[in-house]
């Protein structure tokens, strides 16, 4: 019912930025939260934002708060995510994923199967 497609990422250097985008589509617009989620090789995922459908509210990981900045167009349902100040921790696959749950942490791609290939953005010299 619901597409999820990440592009974005990229290569780049420490303190530079990154604009990552989610294009939503299908039929599907019920969903209580829509985010993002990053894993590196090796360790677990965590999430880095997401933004609550009804109330607008959004939710920033400590590490990236003032850094990373989450907006969405309430048209197509697409999100994106503004990286500023990047550093060599920041490197990982990057996911859009729906009704997520930080205390698990889980989302909807969990309970269904259906997740994305993500982007990969890697800081380094």
């Amino acid at each position: 019912q619901v597409r999820l497609v990440e592009s974005g990422g990229d290569l780049v250097q420490p303190g530079g930025s990154l604009r990552l985008s989610c294009e939503v589509s299908g039929t599907s617009t019920d969903w209580y939260n829509i985010g993002w989620f990053r894993q590196s090789p090796g360790k677990e995922r965590e999430c880095v934002s997401y933004i609550r459908t009804t109330s607008g509210t959004k939710w920033y990981e400590d590490s990236v708060k003032g850094r990373f900045t989450l907006s969405r167009d309430n048209d197509s349902k697409s999100i994106y995510l503004q990286m500023d100040s990047l550093t060599p921790e920041d490197t990982a696959l990057y996911y859009c994923a729906l009704d997520i749950d930080t205390y698990k942490p889980s989302s909807r791609a969990d309970r269904n199967g259906d997740w994305g290939q993500g982007t990969e953005v890697t800081v380094a010299d």
